[in-house]
C-alpha cells in the first residue's frame, strides 16, 4: 500500500488551482471583452436610433412638409371628402407626412378602415410580379429573351418572349375578352393555367405582331405568372411571400383568390352605389392582380426598391427603361411600371390599378423619394386624379395626366 504523501498532495492541489485561476482569468478577460463588444454596440444602434429621429423630425418640420401637409389636408376634404372610401398616406424620404383612414371596410357591418385593412391593389399587383421575374433573372433561373414555348411548348404564338410580357409588347389578346366564350363554367374560378391552356387549344387571334406596339393586356402577366410557378414548383403567393413579404416585414399583404375564406381584415369591393360586387370566374387568376395590402406595407415596398438591397441599380434600370417609342410625349411604360418621363432626365414611376370596387394608385417620385400611395375599396374614378397632388408634392407644375386603372 501506497504511503500517503502530503507535500505531493499539496503540490497537485496547488497546481490544481493554479490552472483554475489561470482559466477563469481568461474567462473573465473573455467575458470583459465580450460585455465591451456588447456596450460598444448598443452605443451604436443608440446613435443610429438617435441619428434616424433626428433625421425624420427634420423632415416632418421642414418648412417644404409643413406647407405640403396643409395643402395635402385641404385637398383631402375639398376633394375627396366624405365620398372617399379607404387610405392616402404620403411620404417624404420614406418619413409619412400625411396619413388618413376613412369609410368601411365593410359596409354591413360598420366595420372601419384602418392601418391593418388590406385592399385588392387590381393592377397595381404587377410590379411585384415583373420584380419577381427580375429577381429570378439576377440569379440566371431565366433569361429576359426566353420564348414562352421554353415553359410551354404548345404555346401559339411565336416570338413573344418574358420581356415583351413585362413591358406589354407581346401583341397577345386580352383573356378576359377571348376567353369568356370558351369557359362552360361561370361558377368555376379560372386559373392562370386554365388561360395558357384556352390560348393553347383555341389560339384566339392576336393584336398585333410582337415587339411592334404597346398594347397594355392583362394576357401577358396572367402567362409570366404561370411562368414563374414553371420555374420555382410553387405557388405563386408564396413566392411573393418568400421572397418579398416576409423578408421586408410586409405582414398585411399576401396574394388571395376567392377559393379560400378571405381574412378578417381584408376590404369587401363595392361599387359606386355601396352594392357589393360579385365573383367572376377570372377572379381566381393572379399576376395582373390579386396581390392585397395595405398603405403602410405598400411604403415598405417602396422603400425597399430604394434601400438596394433587393436589387442592384443595373436591374433597376432594366424595370424602369421606357420601352414603347410609337407615340411621342412623357408617358411610357417599362418592366412592370408605367412612367412619366420629363425632357431633363427627371422620371415618376407609378402603376394604378382598377378591378371591380377597388382603386388603386402608387407613385414613387424618384428624384426626392416622394411616394403617394391612395388605396379604395369603393369604386370612385376621383382616386385617380392626383394631378394637383402630384403639384402639392412637387410644389411645382407637374405636366401629364395619369391613366385610370390599370
Amino acid at each position: 500500500m501506497k504511503k500517503w504523501n502530503p507535500i505531493l498532495t499539496m503540490v497537485k492541489a496547488l497546481s490544481f488551482l493554479w490552472i483554475f485561476l489561470l482559466l477563469s482569468r481568461c474567462q473573465s478577460a473573455d467575458s470583459r471583452e465580450s460585455s465591451r463588444e456588447v456596450l460598444y454596440d448598443r452605443i451604436a444602434r443608440a446613435r443610429v436610433a438617435d441619428s434616424i429621429s433626428e433625421w425624420r423630425n427634420a423632415v416632418l418640420h421642414s418648412p417644404s412638409t409643413i406647407r405640403m401637409q396643409e395643402a395635402l389636408d385641404a385637398y383631402y376634404h375639398r376633394v375627396l371628402g366624405k365620398r372617399f372610401n379607404g387610405a392616402i398616406l404620403v411620404a417624404r424620404k420614406g418619413v409619412v407626412i400625411f396619413e388618413r383612414y376613412q369609410g368601411y371596410a365593410d359596409l354591413s357591418k360598420h366595420i372601419p378602415i384602418d392601418e391593418h385593412t388590406t385592399f385588392q391593389l387590381a393592377s397595381t399587383s404587377k410590379p411585384f410580379l415583373a420584380m419577381a421575374v427580375l429577381w429570378l433573372y439576377q440569379r440566371g433561373e431565366l433569361n429576359l429573351n426566353d420564348p414562352v414555348q421554353k415553359y410551354f411548348p404548345n404555346f401559339p404564338y411565336k416570338g413573344v418572349t418574358i420581356k415583351l410580357l413585362l413591358n406589354h409588347r407581346s401583341g397577345l389578346p386580352n383573356y378576359l375578352y377571348c376567353c369568356q366564350s370558351y369557359w362552360k363554367d361561370p361558377s368555376r374560378l379560372m386559373t392562370n393555367q386554365d388561360v395558357v391552356r384556352i390560348l393553347c387549344k383555341y389560339h384566339p387571334r392576336p393584336v398585333y405582331k410582337p415587339d411592334t406596339h404597346f398594347n397594355y393586356c392583362n394576357t401577358n402577366y396572367c402567362v409570366l405568372a404561370a411562368i414563374v410557378e414553371e420555374i420555382t414548383h410553387e405557388p405563386y403567393g408564396e413566392f411573393l411571400k418568400r421572397i418579398f413579404f416576409e423578408p421586408l416585414g410586409m405582414h398585411d399583404t399576401y396574394v388571395y383568390t376567392p377559393r379560400e375564406p378571405a381574412p378578417a381584415n381584408q376590404s369587401i369591393s363595392y361599387d359606386a352605389r355601396g352594392r357589393k360586387v360579385r365573383t367572376v370566374p377570372f377572379d381566381g387568376v393572379v399576376g395582373d392582380k390579386n396581390v392585397y395590402s395595405t398603405v403602410e406595407d405598400l411604403l415598405k415596398w417602396d422603400q425597399a426598391l430604394y434601400s438596394g438591397k433587393l436589387f442592384p441599380d443595373s436591374i433597376l434600370q432594366l424595370a424602369y427603361t421606357p420601352y414603347s417609342h410609337e407615340h411621342p410625349g412623357i408617358h411610357n411604360y417599362g418592366l412592370g411600371w408605367r412612367m412619366l418621363v420629363y425632357p431633363d432626365g427627371e422620371q415618376i414611376i407609378y402603376h394604378n390599378g382598377w378591378w371591380h370596387g377597388n382603386n388603386s394608385v402608387f407613385y414613387r417620385f424618384l428624384k426626392d423619394t416622394t411616394t403617394l400611395i391612395i388605396l379604395s375599396n369603393r369604386y370612385d374614378p376621383i382616386v385617380y386624379h392626383v394631378q394637383p397632388v402630384m403639384k402639392i408634392l412637387h410644389e411645382n407644375d407637374v405636366e401629364g395626366e395619369v391613366d385610370e386603372g390599370g
